[in-house]
């Protein structure tokens, strides 16, 4: 008996369709998708890592901003210096602090892999834990000092 010619691009006697023939004859493994994975804390740093890079472009915008409403004069500087002290801009900038936390954080974690450290599963389990979960009590105590000594007023 004849066998049928195998799919193209997949393994003969394949019957997962996990592995792929490449041009050259070589059979490699399709990337694994997300449901194959279980979700890991080090998955979850990586994504925020990357999240956190996006918010402190937007907080350039708004440093952007209060250097443009600096250069324009003391009433649009005021403006900006209300804008900031409101609810709404207190809630920005705690959250621009907690970005900054993380991203000093997971910019730590890179550091230390880079070196070739940290790289077991119970050392980095531990790095991003602390990456994806301190910077927000971190930027509650930075805030709550702001407010102790007078900085940041409602």
């Amino acid at each position: 008996m004849t066998q049928p010619s195998p799919t193209p691009g997949v393994a003969s006697g394949d019957r997962t369709g996990r592995f792929v023939t490449q041009p050259n004859g070589h059979v490699t493994p399709l990337s694994p998708h997300m449901d194959i994975w279980r979700w890991h804390v080090t998955m979850a740093a990586s994504i925020l890592f990357r999240a956190t890079i996006i918010a402190a472009t937007v907080g350039v915008l708004f440093v952007t901003a209060w250097l443009g409403a600096l250069a324009c004069g003391p009433e649009a500087y005021e403006t900006a210096l209300a804008l900031a002290g409101s609810p709404l801009g207190l809630f920005v900038g705690f959250g621009l602090t907690a970005v900054l936390f993380s991203f000093i954080l997971n910019g730590a974690r890179h550091t230390i892999n880079d070196t070739g450290n940290g790289l077991t599963i119970k050392t980095s389990t531990t790095l991003s834990n602390i990456a994806v979960w301190a910077p927000v009590p971190l930027a509650v105590l930075f805030w709550v000092v702001l407010f102790a000594v007078g900085r940041v007023s409602l």
